[in-house]
């Protein structure tokens, strides 16, 4: 056993193995150490500002020659305080601050933290089912929106063009679905706490599966394209390996623990949503490389696709029913109307709000302004989100907004995996290994 008491030291041998210290550390605390070691060694910063960062995210890598000794990651240059400003905002507000964290997955945002809401409010069994039946529609979209756009730049960052096209014209489907149901195609603030904000439209399911089949067909072109392909296998088989038990000890979920082979999936594992009453299978691969997290976001595609169908099919039965809870103190703004212009309230809604009475109109104010209040307590509440489990640890202390937000977002603890992917692999394997970890710097920076 070697024993190196130098605590920056990339990598040591035991007698269980090769260990890597994950550490901090920054540039200037760096280069001082250039020239200590015997080697000729040189310290180089990827990023912030690179095109294959996924953001701003700063890699420190430790250079001999092409071959990586070391790897930091750098984080907080896109830094929001959004956790912090939502602890100034009501509950219902929180909603529109929480949907831009993670900006490629907002739905699974919302979700997360209106669940968590609804446990601290006690009206977990009373939301609507199809409320519910929605919620897992649009994350279900959302997933494959998410996975998209990390399929699409994973491959362009390696050098393949075509992928990244399909991809966002499969993006862009997604994204007019939810403009279509939401009125908006990102950070919509669609799920709220007790529902969502409106029901789907007239004839929605009718052109969700008319999308659901036209996608179905075109993921067939990545699929010929990358699977099997010769340079990509080479660019991403053995490439940023990280086993089970490396990825327990970080705390990796997500494509990334399933590449592991360890089907952990919310879903399934822990449901929520009533997804218990969809049939869908957990995507598993044994390769714990680029390739089989490549591999698991692609066949999760289809398993989004059949949750899709089935929620379709589900919301045919479930029409007309209500989409938020009965409580007219928790449900507003569910009952706002969209006027012809398909913007803003309706003129009929206002005439109605205003024409009932003057109790009527100050509680809408009050609700408004004020908000509800949530009894004091704490709860969490978790969803699998395309990158991993995303958790909302709410705490109350009785008024009308929280005393304290914390995520537990999955590209900032599956980031810490860097390292351990990349120390002695090649310089230009980076690329792939970050972008099967595929981490949006909003989530991590909250």
């Amino acid at each position: 056993m070697t024993i190196n008491n130098d605590a920056y030291a990339p990598s040591q041998e035991t007698t269980e193995g090769r260990v890597y210290s994950v550490t901090g550390g920054d540039w200037d605390s760096l280069v001082t150490e250039i020239g200590q070691a015997k080697e000729e060694r040189v310290v180089v910063n990827m990023g912030p500002q690179h095109p294959s960062t996924h953001g701003v995210l700063r890699l420190v890598l430790e250079l001999e020659g092409e071959t990586i000794t070391e790897a930091r990651a750098g984080i907080g240059y896109l830094h929001t305080g959004i956790e912090k400003n939502t602890e100034y905002r009501s509950w219902t507000q929180g909603v529109t601050f929480v949907t831009r964290m993670d900006y490629l997955a907002p739905i699974f945002n919302e979700t997360a933290y209106c669940l968590s809401l609804e446990k601290l409010l006690g009206i977990t069994n009373d939301v609507p089912v199809r409320a519910s039946e929605i919620r897992v529609l649009m994350m279900e979209l959302n997933r494959i929106s998410s996975h998209m756009v990390a399929l699409g730049t994973g491959a362009l960052e390696l050098g393949a063009l075509s992928p990244m096209i399909f991809a966002f014209r499969e993006r862009e489907l997604v994204l007019d679905l939810f403009e279509y149901i939401s009125g908006l195609r990102m950070n919509m603030a669609y799920v709220r706490p007790g529902g969502v904000a409106q029901d789907l439209p007239k004839g929605a399911t009718k052109r969700i599966r008319e999308t659901v089949s036209q996608l179905r067909t075109n993921f067939k072109d990545n699929a010929r394209l990358l699977i099997g392909n010769t340079i990509w296998m080479k660019r991403t088989q053995g490439i940023g390996y990280l086993d089970l038990a490396g990825c327990t000890t970080l705390g990796i979920t997500g494509p990334v623990l399933r590449s592991a082979g360890l089907p952990w999936d919310l879903r399934k594992t822990q449901p929520y949503c009533g997804y218990e009453n969809y049939e869908f299978d957990v995507i598993t691969t044994e390769s714990c490389d680029v390739y089989g997290r490549f591999l698991i976001r692609m066949e999760e595609l289809e398993q989004s696709l059949r949750i899709i169908e089935q929620a379709c099919d589900k919301l045919d039965i479930s029409e007309g029913q209500p989409v938020m809870v009965a409580d007219k103190k928790i449900a507003w703004p569910a009952q706002l109307s969209v006027g012809k212009d398909g913007m803003g309230n309706s003129l009929d809604h206002i005439r109605e709000i205003m024409g009932e009475s003057m109790e009527s109109l100050i509680h809408h104010f009050k609700i408004v302004t004020e908000g509800f209040r949530v009894p004091a307590g704490q709860s969490y509440a978790a969803v699998e989100s395309p990158r991993g489990e995303t958790g909302v640890h709410l705490v109350s202390d009785g008024g009308t907004r929280p005393y304290r937000v914390h995520f537990r977002e999955p590209s900032f603890n599956n980031l810490q995996a860097t390292s351990a992917m990349a120390e002695g692999g090649m310089i230009a394997d980076v690329i792939g290994a970050v972008a099967s970890i595929d981490p949006v710097m909003g989530g991590v920076d909250r």
